[in-house]
């Protein structure tokens, strides 16, 4: 398991990217909406790029995004991390105790396979594992 992205919840998706640019000095990789989630996510790479940063931001106001914002206003919204069987991986935490918010991984930004875990299960840290999809 590695450090795949951190997520941000951003209210204005322009706003932010343009902040992150300028701090990074790079544009950001891939726009994607993600209508299951009601979201657009923005991607950037971070340090060698083994790691990113991805700005999550409200499509509409029922979305989980909104409604975290609406909460706890912008700020890290997870860590994700990547794994290479995404059912072996959400099989074993859970036996481990974690409580999953989903009972299949569901199609993700960037390509991926996600699940996420409970806040109350990690420390009060939303966790996303996550897999690449064949192309």
């Amino acid at each position: 398991m590695k450090l795949e992205h951190i997520g941000i919840a951003v209210a204005n998706l322009d706003e932010s990217e343009a902040l992150l640019q300028r701090l990074l000095g790079r544009a950001p990789y891939k726009r994607e909406t993600v209508e299951s989630q009601s979201v657009t996510t923005s991607f950037f790479t971070a340090g060698d790029g083994a790691a990113k940063l991805e700005l999550v931001a409200p499509e509409d106001q029922r979305g989980p995004i909104q409604k975290y914002l609406d909460k706890r206003g912008p700020g890290i919204h997870h860590l994700a991390f990547e794994v290479e069987d995404i059912m072996a991986e959400m099989r074993r935490l859970r036996e481990d105790g974690f409580e999953l918010l989903q009972e299949v991984p569901t199609p993700g930004a960037d390509n991926k396979l996600v699940c996420f875990l409970h806040p109350r299960s990690t420390g009060g840290v939303l966790v996303e594992i996550c897999q690449s999809r064949p192309e």
